[in-house]
């Protein structure tokens, strides 16, 4: 099991301020970090990069689609182009960290909807655009992990079955799926359940208690969760996703308006120490 963190929790865009933060995730026992890659330059990673190394940690990434003006589910070849930039700038960043898998909703910008189920158009748009990511990236040797969101963020994948259709269709070595615990939580009619049945789809994992605060202090169910994924023999990245209120950009794009912890450090450290004794105990 490789666990990492999301750096989220502190900030959006990491700088030389959060670089006690590794050193603090390395002493909980932590294999990694997840980047949020927002903004910054392929330089600037190289910098953060180096320094998660320095700590004995190894990295991954989340990014996402900023504006309607590079959504890859666009009608208009221009707008589509945008995106796969876009992408290319995101994987170009993760290589300058040394990064090893980017994940995230990048295929259309949150919260903008058509009221309607996605088009055979829109999808068609993804796969054409995630096909060349994944390319791109492979020669990175940097795989995607696309994330199926909730109904309220987003409308082009919500379910683990939405998001595997489309890996079958992109059918890149290096592309997959994103499992999200949170997010299964609310969309999926047995969350656990459509665990196995998409496994050789699922390249990452967010681990996320239901109300995306501390792990094990809700009502995800872990311990089934834990033997759902041991059982098909995954090993890679599971990684920490928590939000709080202290930043009010990340606050106001997870919805958070109250507090689900009482500091950073339970998080972290009850979160690692109660992850880690659910996975052994799925042994």
């Amino acid at each position: 099991m490789l666990l990492g963190f999301n750096m989220l929790l502190w900030t959006p865009f990491v700088t030389e301020v959060d670089f006690p933060t590794f050193g603090e995730l390395k002493k909980s026992g932590y294999d990694g970090v997840e980047l949020p890659i927002f903004e910054g330059s392929p330089e600037h990673y190289r910098k953060v990069g180096q320094a998660i190394r320095d700590n004995g940690l190894r990295c991954t990434a989340v990014g996402i689609i900023p504006e309607e003006a590079k959504n890859c589910t666009s009608n208009d070849p221009k707008v589509r182009a945008a995106g796969l930039d876009h992408l290319k700038w995101l994987i170009d960043c993760l290589e300058a960290a040394g990064g090893e898998v980017l994940c995230g909703p990048f295929y259309q910008p949150l919260a903008t909807f058509t009221g309607d189920p996605p088009t055979a158009d829109e999808m068609a748009g993804a796969v054409e655009v995630h096909k060349q990511a994944a390319r791109y990236a492979s020669l990175k040797n940097i795989k995607l992990s696309v994330e199926p969101l909730n109904r309220f963020e987003c409308y082009l994948l919500n379910t683990v079955q939405d998001a595997a259709a489309l890996v079958a269709k992109v059918d890149e070595p290096n592309y997959g799926l994103l499992y999200d615990t949170f997010h299964a939580n609310i969309e999926e009619k047995d969350p656990v359940g459509v665990i196995k049945p998409n496994m050789a789809c699922i390249n990452h994992v967010h681990l996320s208690e239901n109300d995306r605060g501390t792990p094990g202090k809700g009502h995800i169910p872990w311990a089934s969760t834990f033997e759902a994924i041991r059982s098909t023999g995954y090993d890679q990245w599971y990684v920490i996703e928590a939000f709080g209120r202290s930043l009010p950009e990340v606050a106001a794009a997870t919805r958070v308006w109250r507090d689900f912890f009482p500091t950073k450090q339970e998080v972290y450290q009850f979160g690692h120490d109660f992850l880690r004794d659910q996975w052994s105990r799925a042994a």
